[in-house]
């Protein structure tokens, strides 16, 4: 596996080869920092530890100023163990886009917006209950039946009801690398990534 950290900037479309207008989301990926490495013999599995983006010294704990301080590094906002890192990196060495290449397959790993309690028609894509006539004048949005009452005297669990929508973590996969700008830092990734403009994801391979 080979991996990096990045910041979802927003969305915006390039043309294709062929004339297709491509939809694509821009991520400001790296420079991310090995920040540890993890070996089988020591932590009983092999992986690479990367940091993203610094923050100040005064926002970080003494032990945090202690582990970065291992790797030569400033403090870093956000951490992310890659395993079975493919790509030999020694401690303190950057990682950057060079590591993908333009039409490579890549996945996507992120947040989505959060959307609140929402109702089933919402969250479900229900219909609602019954017409606009015959008075039913405040069933449009509503769940309907639930459960019977003698038999089995219960809900069953899983039923598809009102609730917390959103803000779950979602890995997008078959996503193709578009094009790399490597003096930005920018990767466009076709199709659309999960997460709001400014938030954290996680590409690899």
């Amino acid at each position: 596996m080979k991996g990096i950290i990045g910041k979802k900037i927003g969305m915006t479309s390039i043309f294709a080869q062929d004339g297709k207008q491509l939809a694509c989301t821009i991520i400001e990926a790296g420079p991310c920092v090995v920040t540890q490495v993890k070996t089988k013999d020591v932590d009983g599995y092999e992986a690479l530890q990367l940091g993203f983006e610094d923050k100040k010294e005064k926002h970080s704990t003494k032990s945090e100023l202690n582990h970065f301080s291992k790797a030569q590094t400033a403090p870093k906002r956000f951490v992310k163990e890659f395993r079975n890192y493919t790509i030999e990196k020694a401690l303190g060495e950057t990682i950057t886009l060079d590591i993908f290449s333009e039409g490579e397959t890549v996945e996507v790993i992120g947040t989505t917006k959060g959307k609140g309690f929402q109702g089933v028609v919402k969250r479900h894509g229900f219909g609602g209950v019954g017409e606009a006539t015959h008075g039913q004048h405040d069933r449009s949005r509503a769940p309907g039946s639930i459960g019977g009452s003698s038999y089995p005297s219960r809900v069953f669990k899983g039923m598809r009801m009102a609730g917390r929508m959103g803000n779950d973590r979602v890995k997008m996969k078959g996503l193709k690398v578009v094009k790399i700008f490597p003096e930005k830092n920018y990767i466009l990734i076709s199709g659309s990534v999960p997460g709001h403009n400014g938030s954290i994801v996680y590409i690899q391979k």
